[in-house]
C-alpha cells in the first residue's frame, strides 16, 4: 500500500514475542512458532470474519497475515488508489471516508478491533471507493488481495463468512443513506446518542443494557463528519436538544433526559421545525 510506507509492516512471525524469539533460540523453536500461530489464530477465530473456521484453515490463514502498526491519524489508503488487500483491526480505531470536491469529509463507517473492513474493492479488484485513515495509534492485521482469493478457492467455506460481513456492512451503509436524506441534523443526533448508549461505544466495557450517561467517542469535527454536517451546525443541535430537555451536555459527556421523546425525534417519517 502506498500509502501506509510509513507504518511499521511486520509478518505474524513478529506477531508475538514468542515468535520473534523462535527465529534465534535452539531447540524450542517448533514449539515457540506453533505457540505465536496459536495466539493469532484464537483471536482471528473471534472475529466475525473468520469465526467458526477450522484449526487447518486458520492456520493457512494466519501465514499469509501481515501486522502492521500506525500511529494515529496515519493514512492508511486514498480513494481511487489500487486495491492490494482488506484489513481486521487488532486495536485503535479507522474510520473510512469520502471527500467531496470542496472539502467536506462524510465519514462512512468507523471500525474497530475485531472487525474487518476494505474487503469490496479486495474482492473485486478495482480501486478503493473511499478512504481510510485511524483515528488512534492502531494495529491492523493486513490480508493481501491474491493471497486471500487463492485461500478462498481452498477454503470456500471462509467465503460465507465474508458474505455475512459485507451483509452487514451493507445494513449500516444503507441507515447513513436513510439518515442522510430523511433526516435533519437534530434528528441524526438523537439517532447516534441513542445508538452509542446501546452499544458500549465510549465506555470502559461492554453494556448489555442501555444506558442514560454517554462518552462521546469521536471530536466535534469527527462526529459532524459522520452526521454529515458541520461543526457549527452540530452545535446548533446540540442546543436545540438541550433547550427540549432531551439531554444535558457535560463536556464530552451527554446524559439523555429524555429516551421516549429521543427515539420519537429520531424516526425519518417525524417532521419539524427544528435546525438543519
Amino acid at each position: 500500500m502506498q500509502t501506509s510506507q510509513k507504518s511499521t509492516l511486520q509478518t505474524v512471525a513478529q506477531f508475538s514475542k514468542l515468535k520473534i524469539v523462535s527465529r534465534s533460540s535452539g531447540s524450542c523453536d517448533h514449539n515457540e512458532e506453533m505457540i505465536g500461530e496459536f495466539e493469532l489464530s484464537s483471536w482471528l477465530q473471534r472475529t466475525l470474519v473468520f469465526q467458526g473456521l477450522s484449526r487447518s484453515q486458520l492456520v493457512s490463514i494466519v501465514q499469509i497475515a501481515q501486522l502492521q502498526s500506525l500511529n494515529k491519524g496515519e493514512l492508511l489508503f486514498k480513494q481511487g488508489s489500487e486495491a492490494t488487500g482488506f484489513f481486521v483491526v487488532k486495536s485503535g480505531r479507522v474510520k473510512v471516508f469520502q471527500v467531496s470536491p470542496t472539502g467536506k469529509e462524510q465519514i462512512l463507517n468507523i471500525f474497530e478491533a475485531g472487525e474487518n473492513f476494505a474487503e469490496v474493492a479486495a474482492l473485486d479488484g478495482k480501486p478503493f471507493p473511499a478512504s481510510a485513515a485511524t483515528l488512534e495509534p492502531t494495529e491492523l492485521i493486513f490480508f493481501p488481495r491474491q493471497a486471500f482469493l487463492d485461500l478462498l478457492h481452498q477454503h470456500p467455506d471462509i467465503a460465507i463468512n465474508m458474505l455475512i460481513s459485507l451483509s452487514q456492512h451493507l445494513r449500516h451503509l444503507t441507515g447513513v443513506i436513510e439518515d442522510l436524506s430523511f433526516k435533519d441534523v437534530p434528528q441524526r443526533l438523537a439517532t447516534y446518542l441513542l445508538k452509542l448508549s446501546r452499544s458500549g461505544i465510549g465506555e470502559p466495557s461492554t453494556r448489555s443494557h442501555p444506558t442514560n450517561v454517554v462518552t462521546l467517542d469521536l471530536t466535534k469535527s469527527q462526529l459532524a463528519s459522520a452526521l454529515g454536517t458541520i461543526p457549527a451546525t452540530l452545535s446548533r443541535a446540540f442546543y436545540y436538544l438541550s433547550s427540549e430537555g432531551l439531554i444535558a451536555v457535560n463536556g464530552s459527556q451527554i446524559e439523555l433526559l429524555d429516551r421516549d421523546r429521543l427515539q420519537e425525534l429520531s424516526y425519518p417519517t417525524k417532521q419539524d421545525c427544528s435546525p438543519s
